[in-house]
C-alpha cells in the first residue's frame, strides 16, 4: 500500500551522538509541517518520550511551508552538534528534490537518518454533500460535473497532492486542486464543504470518516486495509 512516512533526521553528527554524556543541553525538534498534522502529533509524543529517557527538554519546533523544505533548510544549517532534529518525511527526503527548481539542502549529504517513525495509510475522504460511495461513483461524477470537484491538499508537491494529481491522471478525471499549508487546515475546509476531497493520512482523517462528517471512500494502494474493512 502507499504509506505516508516519516523519518527522525538528524543532522550530521554521529560522534556527537556516541558520547556517553549526551544530551547536554535541550534538544531542538524541528517539524516542517503544522500543528495537529500527523507529523506534529507523533513528533510531540517522541518528543516527550526522548525528554523522559534523556533528562533534556526536546523543544517541538513547527517550521511549515514549501512542503517541508523551509523546515529541513533550518536544520541543514544548524550546527553539526546533534542538538538538532528534524522529523523529516518522504517528500523533504526524497520527492522535493525532483519537484524544486532550487532545493536549499542536499537531503542525501547534509543529514543523518537515526530511524523510521512512524507509516501511515492514506484515506480518500468526500464531503457528505458529494454524491459518491465508492471510486467508479466518483469518477462517474468527475466526468459528469467536469472541473467542479475539488480536491484538496497539505501544499503544491505534498503526497496529497500527488495522490491527488495520480488519480486525476489514471481516472483520466477534471478535478480542481486546492493547495493548502499543512493537512489540519485542508481537513478543516473539507469538513466545512468547501473542498470535496482530500487524500490524507489516515490518523488525520479518520477520526472523522468515523463520526460521520466525512465519507471514507478508498485506502490507497494495491491491498486491503484492515482499519477501512472494519468500516465498510
Amino acid at each position: 500500500m502507499l504509506r505516508i512516512i516519516l523519518y527522525a533526521i538528524l543532522l550530521a553528527a554521529p560522534a556527537a551522538i556516541a558520547q556517553q554524556n549526551y544530551p547536554q543541553k535541550p534538544i531542538r525538534y524541528v517539524v516542517p509541517f503544522p500543528s495537529g498534522g500527523i507529523a506534529d502529533v507523533f513528533a510531540r509524543i517522541i518528543g516527550g518520550r526522548l525528554s523522559q529517557a534523556w533528562g533534556q527538554p526536546v523543544v517541538v519546533e513547527n517550521r511549515a511551508g514549501a512542503g517541508g523544505n523551509i523546515g529541513a533548510e533550518i536544520v541543514a544549517k544548524s550546527a553539526p552538534d546533534g542538538y538538532t532534529i528534524l522529523m523529516g518525511s518522504i517528500g523533504t527526503q526524497a520527492l522535493n528534490a525532483s519537484l524544486y527548481r532550487n532545493m536549499p539542502y542536499d537531503s542525501a549529504k547534509d543529514f543523518t537518518p537515526i530511524a523510521l517513525a512512524i507509516e501511515a495509510e492514506s484515506l480518500l475522504a468526500l464531503h457528505p454533500s458529494v454524491a459518491a460511495g465508492t471510486p467508479s461513483e466518483l469518477i462517474a461524477l468527475a466526468r459528469a460535473q467536469r472541473g467542479k470537484l475539488t480536491c484538496a491538499s497539505a501544499g503544491v508537491g505534498t503526497t496529497s497532492h500527488l495522490a491527488c494529481e495520480l488519480f486525476k491522471s489514471m481516472a483520466k478525471v477534471d478535478i480542481t486542486h486546492v493547495p493548502y499549508k499543512g493537512n489540519v487546515p485542508a481537513i478543516t475546509d473539507l469538513l466545512g464543504g468547501q473542498t470535496s476531497m482530500l487524500f490524507a493520512t489516515m490518523p488525520t482523517v479518520l477520526p472523522h470518516v468515523k463520526a460521520g462528517k466525512l465519507k471514507g471512500v478508498a485506502v490507497l494502494g494495491t491491498g486491503h486495509s484492515p482499519v477501512f474493512t472494519r468500516l465498510s
